[in-house]
């Protein structure tokens, strides 16, 4: 295949220079992009029932909405929308949804992609990653080859009017693709979204095996598994023996942090890695640096940014940071505004400001993915820095886990309990235990205070998981395969006593 990499170039650059111009500029960008989602707004019926049309700048719009607007609420608006109803959260008809995780009360919501949605915030953020990436390594040749992505499925649970689709948002991404670029992509259309992941997964693997792949792009555990997969096909152990032309994984979803040392072990030394931050909600932030694992946040892509600080996220009237007033090194609950309908809502992640200027982040995790079930605020961020330290120096690997607190008892103090699923085990569970429970304690200072001299809270303890529970778990719920994930840490004992179920 000819390289078409050194005459597309140019075009990707142009858009990393737009990108630095927004250099001590977050405040103009963003009141723009603000402007820009109000002049739509304003048309809606929403817009109209809550006081859009009075909204003019940031203060109008702050005081139009005074509060984070939640799912519950926009559930109404949105299952009206899917029955056909236009200009409600956004001007026109809206054909596709996301669908994620379900709320509190059990059902799955439904995330408007609209029209501008697709191509201001999600297409448009998939092409800044490429952008990134060729500025990054003058010396690529992606487009000499195929990309391989990894996506999910349509869902099957409502019943939809003619022409509305209802799915992962990879789902959505790939039916909607322009139809030149399934010309350089494997798998076809059709393998990508079958929904049966156990008769997926050998057709993934059929139509990738011979092709020259140069970039990969999905969730780091689900492709993993396809790696292996491909790897145990073709007889090797590295996955360039394969496709000798591979460069890069575009990787996102889930934290990388605990499958380095895996990929490392089937990849080459020169394998490159790029962190995304693609939501069902939009496409928010990509790695700018080679060695700077913050994300750059996308200023202009139909997002308006605001930030909740983490002490305040259960408030019923929060204080609401913009992105030009954040702290660097505090952590915040994210709220955007955005080209598909949301109105000042919360996507249920925290980030980590990394840097103000350039606005530059990392994940730390859901506001409703951690475990403070004793005061110890134990973040997605710290667990996975904690398995990653105990990983390497125990020669171990793991394929998922899950914690969650276990509550005191007549002659027990609380504890967390860890369920690990085990890629390769450690000669010694207790001794894995305990270097856990003193390496959470290096991460985490309130950790570390409530286990001071046992006195508030006993040592964790892991329970090794089957070969396969995350998966059968998953499986039971409809959501194996594509860009589902298992819950990493939790408050309470959902999933937990649903996992072990599967664990007997």
């Amino acid at each position: 295949m000819i390289d078409f990499t050194p005459v597309v170039r140019p075009w990707f650059l142009k858009r990393v220079r737009e990108s630095e111009s927004w250099l001590h500029n977050t405040e103009e960008v963003q009141r723009r992009e603000l402007d820009r989602l109000l002049t739509v707004g304003r048309r809606t019926l929403w817009g109209v029932e809550h006081g859009l049309e009075e909204a003019w700048d940031y203060d109008s719009f702050r005081n139009a909405l005074p509060r984070p607007v939640t799912y519950p609420e926009l559930r109404p608006w949105i299952m009206r929308m899917i029955n056909g109803e236009k200009d409600l959260l956004w001007e026109g008809v809206t054909h596709n949804y996301a669908q994620s995780s379900g709320t509190s009360d059990g059902k799955s919501k439904y995330i408007p992609i609209t029209a501008e949605s697709f191509h201001r915030s999600h297409y448009k953020g998939g092409g800044d990653v490429v952008s990134h990436y060729l500025n990054l390594y003058p010396d690529s040749r992606i487009f000499s080859g195929k990309s391989f992505i990894l996506g999910g499925s349509f869902a099957n649970e409502l019943k939809l009017p003619h022409g509305v689709r209802v799915g992962d948002l990879s789902a959505n991404l790939i039916e909607n693709i322009n139809p030149i670029a399934n010309m350089v992509r494997v798998p076809a259309k059709e393998t990508a979204l079958m929904q049966d992941w156990l008769k997926k997964l050998p057709a993934l693997v059929e139509e990738s095996l011979n092709e020259d792949i140069t970039n990969i792009s999905g969730v780091p555990s689900w492709f993993l598994t396809v790696l292996k997969e491909v790897l145990k096909r073709a007889g090797v152990s590295n996955i360039h023996d394969v496709w000798k032309n591979l460069e890069v994984f575009f990787h996102g979803g889930i934290s990388m942090t605990p499958y380095r040392e895996q990929y490392a072990k089937i990849t080459s030394p020169n394998m490159r890695y790029l962190e995304t931050y693609n939501a069902s909600e939009g496409f928010f932030a990509v790695q700018n640096a080679i060695d700077d694992p913050s994300m750059l946040l996308l200023l202009d892509c139909g997002t308006f940014y605001e930030f909740i600080p983490i002490d305040q996220v259960d408030d019923d009237r929060p204080e609401i940071i913009p992105a030009w007033k954040v702290e660097e090194g505090e952590i915040y609950a994210m709220i955007i505004t955005s080209c598909n309908g949301l109105w000042r809502y919360p996507i249920g992640d925290t980030v980590k400001i990394e840097s103000v200027d350039p606005l530059k982040i990392t994940i730390a995790g859901r506001t409703k993915n951690y475990i403070n079930a004793f005061g110890e605020e134990l973040m997605v961020q710290n667990a996975e820095a904690a398995l990653s330290k105990v990983c390497h120096e125990l020669d171990c690997e793991i394929a998922n886990y899950t914690a969650a607190p276990v509550y005191a008892a007549d002659n027990t103090r609380g504890r967390h309990e860890w369920l690990i699923e085990f890629e390769k085990e450690p000669a010694s569970i207790s001794e894995f235990a305990e270097k856990l429970d003193k390496a959470l304690q290096q991460e985490n200072s309130d950790y570390e205070a409530k286990r001071s001299h046992g006195i508030f809270l006993d040592p964790l303890t892991v329970i090794k998981g089957k070969k396969g529970v995350f998966e059968s778990w998953l499986a039971s719920t409809g959501k194996l395969g594509g860009q589902r994930k298992v819950p990493r840490l939790s408050n309470t004992r959902h999933p937990m006593d649903e996992i072990l179920e599967f664990n007997r």
